[in-house]
């Protein structure tokens, strides 16, 4: 066939159809970015349901008692889950330790697939904002509680009912725009 010759047209269909293709996901990427969603936001099944329950192990070496969700009634808290081999956890540490200066409500902490030598090393280095701290070892309360990865954070109401969850790091910003206003309405609600 020399180069005179027109392709048939299911051939140039073929050429053109990875283009329309791209073009297509372009422009779902697109719709997506100019949607002003925040995609970072990963929604929980679990908002407005029961905490789930929840007993676990005190971290040795400290003298605060372990993760038991029936002392969530009656008092906002949250449940900050963390690990000492957690970058993100380090970074948003100061954080946790200004939410536990407040006074208003229980900061928790739950250890997550983590070795309790390292937990303890990791809060005797960087201070323990903790009021009770709960051992999770091999991942099981963290399934329950639906955790993607560390650090997340979770709002438990006064009811008992989990209020809101902040996923990632929580920083200056999230802490001001997003946490505080999640606290401040569970603060005021009625249990």
């Amino acid at each position: 066939m020399s180069s005179d010759t027109p392709r048939p047209a299911s051939r140039r269909l073929f050429v053109l159809l990875p283009l329309a293709l791209f073009l297509a996901l372009c422009g779902v990427f697109l719709a997506q970015l100019m949607s002003g969603r925040d995609i970072s936001e990963i929604p929980s099944a679990l908002i407005g349901e029961p905490a789930p329950r929840t007993g676990l192990p005190p971290l040795p070496g400290t003298d605060l008692p372990g993760l038991d969700s029936e002392t969530f009634a009656g008092k906002v808290t949250l449940v900050n889950v963390f690990a000492s081999w957690c970058v993100p956890c380090r970074d948003e540490h100061p954080m946790v330790m200004e939410l536990r200066r407040d006074g208003r409500f229980a900061v928790t902490g739950l250890n997550y697939k983590d070795k309790p030598a390292n937990a303890l090393k990791f809060l005797t280095e960087l201070g323990n904002p903790y009021t009770a701290i709960g051992i999770d070892e091999n991942g099981r309360a963290g399934i329950d509680w639906g955790v993607y990865g560390v650090p997340e954070t979770f709002l438990v109401g006064k009811d008992g009912r989990i209020a809101y969850k902040h996923v990632g790091p929580i920083t200056p910003a999230s802490l001001a725009q997003r946490l505080m206003p999640e606290i401040e309405k569970a603060l005021i609600a009625q249990p």
